[in-house]
């Protein structure tokens, strides 16, 4: 009998590493509300989207075994919404909001490890004046947004007041959504009196950016890799993310008792879960960025081209309430994610074919390029983009070390052409 494997804003890259798991039985992955429905570029309608799903659920003629989802809200949301009605294992929903509403988060995270978060405060929209009691430089956030979204730093107070005015003219369209979900879990009187539209004010933390990929079933959570995410020079844009870490042994160590610390504190349990950090090599502190209640698509295809199986798996097992397995022995020793870009907007012309694609491809063995931008839009149109930059594409490159791995992207990025005008217009 087949194994009914719903997976909400199922893509074809997602798709395929799905398919490409060891199957020890006969896996049936089905599409639950497609990216289009999901709308991450617009206003969520979470009832809605919540009906739509259920009916679907509800008329299949099969078993649902396991519902899964790899994007932030409101799939993060609606997967313990569905799951629980059904008795599927899953987060709690209060905990998966507990981290993603970022005041909240940081709440939490300060009981825990207060050693490693950084000074901060929440603000309303309203707000004008920096903060009393926090230096510059800044960051200004929307308590909730994906992706890097509304998301600005400030190194002074004309930088701040143009950061709430950005964040004043967007944080409704993913607050007043998220709002709804927070109206269904127990809510403490400060974060309630705070809703789900509002911004979060922090000094900004420094060093070394990597993520701490982890599960927690039955209570019990563990680490199982750590990932790199380095930065273009001099911004806050990510130019690659690289699988296995450098960071020290000892640091590694720290950073894995901290995350189940923090995880165990802010009540995730059935879940797969990632955690965004700042390690200063010099000093060797540590500070914590956010906590995301699922395990990093990104990263999926490193674990593939390293350890033999992605992160995918992990979160399936977990899912069907299994105990995961991660490490079949890959064919690589490194594996990046490397982040294509434009730092300037601009009206897409052209990009590159299918056959510019498989021509790219071909220059590395097992390099799998994504193309992101959309010919007949301008850049800013793209929808999930940090606030400072717009990807062009992805390039998953494996090697025997870093400098392979680095001539490799370069080899492929050289055959993938794009046009891309400075104009409003194509004329």
């Amino acid at each position: 009998m087949a194994t009914n494997v719903f997976v909400l804003g199922l893509d074809e890259q997602n798709h395929e590493v799905l398919l490409s798991l060891p199957h020890d039985r006969d896996y049936r992955f089905l599409p639950l509300l497609g990216l289009d429905e999901l709308g991450q570029d617009r206003e969520v309608d979470m009832p809605g989207l919540l009906s739509l799903a259920t009916d679907r659920l509800d008329s299949f003629p099969g078993t649902v075994d396991a519902i899964l989802g790899f994007w932030d809200f409101p799939v993060s949301s609606l997967v313990p919404l569905l799951c629980r009605d059904r008795g599927l294992p899953c987060a709690p929903l209060e905990a998966v909001v507990r981290c993603e509403h970022k005041y909240w988060s940081r709440l939490e995270q300060r009981a825990a490890a207060p050693e490693a978060v950084p000074r901060f405060t929440e603000v309303g929209l309203d707000t004008t004046d920096k903060p009393e009691g926090l230096s510059y430089p800044l960051w200004v956030k929307s308590v909730k947004s994906f992706s890097s979204e509304l998301a600005y730093r400030a190194a002074d107070d004309a930088e701040f007041r143009t950061a709430m005015d950005r964040i004043r003219a967007g944080a409704g369209r993913i607050g007043a959504s998220f709002q709804w979900v927070m109206d269904r879990v127990r809510l403490p009187a400060e974060i309630a009196e705070v809703g789900g539209v509002a911004a979060l004010v922090e000094e900004e933390a420094t060093g070394d950016q990597l993520t701490v990929e982890g599960y927690v079933r039955d209570g019990v959570p563990h680490v199982y890799g750590i990932v790199d995410s380095h930065r273009y020079p001099g911004t806050s844009s990510f130019l690659r993310y690289e699988f296995p870490s450098t960071v020290p042994e000892e640091a590694g160590e720290r950073l894995g008792a901290l995350s189940e610390r923090v995880v165990s504190r802010v009540g995730l349990d059935n879940v797969t879960f990632n955690i965004e950090y700042f390690h200063d090599p010099r000093s060797g502190a540590i500070a914590l960025l956010e906590i995301n209640p699922r395990h990093s698509q990104s990263h999926a295809r490193l674990f593939e081209l390293v350890r033999g199986v992605s992160n995918h798996e992990i979160c399936l097992r977990v899912a069907l309430g299994e105990e995961p397995e991660l490490d079949r022995g890959g064919r690589y020793a490194v594996a990046a994610k490397w982040f294509l870009r434009r730092f300037r907007d601009g009206f897409v012309s052209s990009v590159p074919t299918a056959e510019d694609v498989a021509r790219a491809q071909g220059r590395v063995p097992d390099t799998r390029v994504e193309i992101v931008a959309r010919p007949g839009r301008r850049l800013s149109e793209l929808p999930i983009q940090d606030s400072y930059s717009f990807e062009l594409a992805h390039v998953f490159v494996g090697a025997r070390d870093r400098a392979g791995c680095e001539r490799g992207y370069r080899a492929c990025a050289a055959e993938l052409p794009f046009t891309i005008r400075d104009t409003d217009t194509e004329d």
